[in-house]
């Protein structure tokens, strides 16, 4: 009940602890190896929805103490619409905008939640996401489209009205860490200032009911409970880690989400 209060009258809660100190750094190792698997191509490849293709990420996005957190405020049956990788190199000049992720998602209500969890440090000085309290019960306001190569969103978005940014909120988390946050919540981070990656790993959460309404079709994981109402193909577990099925299907679903995120860009 606390958790779903928060987070009604806050559009963020945090923080939920999901995996022991253990865990989460095993899960930073799987990422990193597959890193190194694919050299410099992987983020390029693989940074939106890397639970079709690796299983590190497959069971983070079904994993049963995020989906709690999730239940608590989205109801039992549940989608898990897009995963994403958020990295910042030590010492790098990335950001995120202000912005609110609605913005170009396309889908028909905003009963959506992030779950955005951390496997190292998310601290200020890393460059944490931060958050205006309240700013969910706003409707989306305007965004401009920068494409500024440091910043980590696919448009380079960011709201085009003035954020008061003295009421920010820092979201600090440990590793194995995360935080809740509405899909309306303004948000944004700064720069990675410490000597460590900022690996955030993002799960976008959605009850069934909801519908796309700007791509022809769309895609979810059903990660928990009943879907009844078919809006979304659903996606698969992979065969095996970068199998070439896995492959096929996730650069399909990947590439026809890109469609709905870019349009008009």
């Amino acid at each position: 009940m606390a958790l779903r209060d928060a987070y009604g009258r806050d559009g963020y809660a945090f923080p939920i602890d999901v995996l022991a100190s253990a865990e989460a750094r095993a899960y930073r190792r799987a990422l990193e190896d597959d890193e190194a698997r694919f050299g410099g191509r992987f983020l390029a490849a693989f940074r939106h929805k890397p639970h079709l293709v690796a299983g590190w990420a497959w069971d983070l996005v079904n994993h049963p103490r995020v989906l709690d957190a999730v239940a608590a405020v989205i109801g039992p049956d549940i989608l898990c619409w897009e995963s994403a990788l958020f990295v910042k190199a030590p010492r790098s000049t990335s950001y995120i905008g202000w912005h609110q992720d609605l913005t170009y998602w396309g889908l028909d209500a905003d009963r959506v939640v992030t779950a955005w969890l951390a496997l190292s440090p998310s601290t200020s000085e890393s460059g944490c996401m931060r958050v205006v309290p309240a700013t969910h019960t706003t409707d989306v306001v305007p965004h401009t489209d920068t494409f500024d190569a440091d910043n980590l969103l696919s448009r380079g978005q960011e709201i085009a009205v003035e954020v008061d940014e003295d009421e920010a909120v820092d979201i600090v988390l440990e590793p194995g860490q995360c935080s809740l946050h509405h899909v309306k919540i303004f948000h944004g981070s700064e720069p990675n200032r410490s000597d460590d990656r900022r690996i955030g790993f993002a799960m976008r959460f959605l009850p069934p009911d909801l519908k796309q309404v700007v791509g022809s079709s769309d895609s979810a994981t059903l990660v928990r409970g009943r879907d009844r109402f078919g809006h979304f193909e659903h996606e698969r577990r992979p065969t095996a880690d970068y199998a070439p099925d896995a492959l096929a299907a996730h650069a399909r679903l990947r590439d026809r989400r890109m469609e709905v995120l870019m349009r008009r860009a």
